[in-house]
């Protein structure tokens, strides 16, 4: 692609309301909960928020925030490696202050929703009945 074409590939790209987000804000719906929206008071500014379980959910992309990033990243440009390197770094450091405040974090990554979806509301439905038992 020419540099054109990659800039209006990527200008078209979602930050918030993603498909993958939807899904897990219909599964956060069917159990009853109405969760805060891309928190910007909390590290990392979380894609979800349950305050009143100290849960923050973050639905992350494959290619942005580089699951098995190691596998593929010789295969980009300077540009593109050195940007998904500092995402994962980002995340690492706003997971971990979170975790510090005590917040229970959660990634749910773009492939897990695609290929067992099932398994995502499993994992959430389980994340808050623990909360709720500590809480």
């Amino acid at each position: 692609m020419t540099v054109e074409q990659r800039s209006a590939c990527m200008s078209r790209i979602r930050g918030k309301d993603t498909q993958p987000e939807r899904f897990v804000l219909g599964i956060l719906n069917e159990i009853g909960l109405e969760p805060e929206s891309h928190v910007r008071d909390l590290p990392g500014r979380p894609d979800f928020v349950l305050r009143d379980r100290r849960i923050a959910i973050f639905v992350d992309g494959d290619f942005w925030h580089g699951w098995r990033f190691s596998r593929w990243r010789h295969k980009l440009a300077p540009f593109w490696e050195t940007k998904i390197e500092a995402n994962r770094a980002r995340d690492g450091r706003n997971h971990a202050r979170l975790r510090r405040a005590g917040w229970l974090v959660v990634r749910i990554w773009e492939h897990q929703i695609d290929r067992r979806p099932e398994c995502v509301r499993q994992k959430i439905t389980e994340i808050v009945a623990v909360a709720d038992e500590h809480g």
